[in-house]
């Protein structure tokens, strides 16, 4: 199993900022695209961002140019710089990867718990 642990999420300001960490660990083969997908109460969860393992990004409309996606491929671990933060922006935060295991050669989705960012007006 490959196991995903987010941390960042907190209570900010409107067009304040916050960065989102992902780390991957587990019977980790290699990480493939990783993603950050987010939640709000009462809505459907909402692609925000990818990032494949070569670094080629994608982004959510609503999110494009103020959210920059990262990685380290080494430390296995994921970024989200957030900008410009709006309260629409209130969500559960969710991390996903792709990922190999150790001992198999088949692709698995993985989700983390989530982190929760809070803007406030």
């Amino acid at each position: 199993q490959v196991h995903l642990v987010e941390s960042g999420g907190d209570v900010v300001q409107a067009g304040g900022s916050l960065r989102l960490s992902c780390a991957a660990s587990g019977d980790i083969g290699s990480v493939n695209t990783m993603g950050w997908y987010r939640q709000a109460p009462g809505k459907q969860r909402e692609f925000v961002s990818s990032i494949t393992r070569g670094g080629a990004t994608k982004y959510g409309d609503s999110v494009k140019g103020r959210f920059t996606i990262s990685r380290d491929n080494a430390k296995n671990t994921m970024y989200l710089q957030m900008s410009s933060l709006k309260p629409e922006d209130t969500a559960v935060y969710y991390c996903s990867a792709d990922a190999i295991l150790s001992y198999d050669d088949i692709a698995h989705h993985f989700w983390g718990q989530g982190t929760q960012v809070t803007v406030s007006s």
